[in-house]
C-alpha cells in the first residue's frame, strides 16, 4: 500500500493557510498540487520544520485474509512513535507534484477539495496491476491536521498461489509540527 504517499499528503496538506479554497474533479496530482502552490502565491505553503505524523490502522479487511493478521499489523503500527520528516523553506514554497500525494503518472484526483480548514478527497491510482482508491477527509491547520483514510487495493480475486488480492484500510493520520529542523553537520 502506499503508506508513505498517504503520510506525505497528508504531512503537505496540514500546514495550509485555511483563507484559499481549492476544487478540482477528475484532475491530476501535478494539477491540484500546481492550483494549491498558485493559491499561496509566493508564500510559504507549508509551515517549514520538522513534522511528527502517526498512522492508527482502525480497520483492515481482506477476503480470505488469516485471523489475528489485522491485530497483528494494528498491535505493529501502534507501537511506532511516528514518522519525523524536515520540511525546507524551498519545500514548503514550492513541493513537488509526487510529494503532494501520489505518483504523478499513475494517478489522478477524482475529487479534491481544500479550505476552511477542512480536506475531502479521493484518489485513483495504477498500483501493482490493480487499482488503489484513497479517501482522505479531515481537519487541518499551519501546525497540526488530523485526517481519517480509507484505503482499499483491488486487483482481482485472486493472485497465483490462491494469494488475496483486495484489501480495504481504514487509517486515523494525525500530525504536528514539533520545532525547527535539526542543524546539519557541518
Amino acid at each position: 500500500m502506499r503508506a508513505a504517499i498517504c503520510l506525505s499528503a497528508l504531512a503537505l496538506l496540514a500546514a495550509c493557510d485555511s483563507s484559499p479554497t481549492i476544487e478540482a474533479k477528475n484532475a491530476s496530482v501535478a494539477d491540484v498540487a500546481k492550483q494549491v502552490s498558485d493559491a499561496r502565491g509566493a508564500g510559504n505553503f507549508l509551515r517549514p520544520g520538522k513534522w511528527l505524523s502517526k498512522a492508527t490502522l482502525e480497520e483492515m479487511s481482506a477476503p480470505g485474509m488469516p485471523a489475528g493478521i489485522a491485530d497483528k499489523v494494528k498491535l505493529t503500527m501502534a507501537s511506532q512513535p511516528g514518522t519525523e520528516a524536515c520540511m525546507t523553506e524551498a519545500e514548503a514554497k514550492k513541493p513537488s507534484a509526487d510529494f503532494f500525494g501520489g505518483d504523478k503518472d499513475n494517478c489522478r484526483y477524482d475529487h479534491f477539495k481544500m479550505g476552511d480548514g477542512k480536506i475531502d478527497a479521493q484518489m485513483r491510482c495504477a498500483a501493482g496491476g490493480g487499482t488503489q482508491y484513497m479517501t482522505m477527509a479531515g481537519d487541518y491547520g499551519p501546525d497540526q491536521y488530523q485526517m481519517h483514510m480509507t484505503t482499499r487495493m483491488d486487483r482481482g480475486a485472486t493472485a497465483p498461489g490462491g494469494a488475496v488480492m483486495s484489501m480495504t484500510m481504514k487509517m486515523r493520520v494525525e500530525g504536528k509540527r514539533v520545532g525547527d529542523c535539526d542543524a546539519k553537520p557541518s
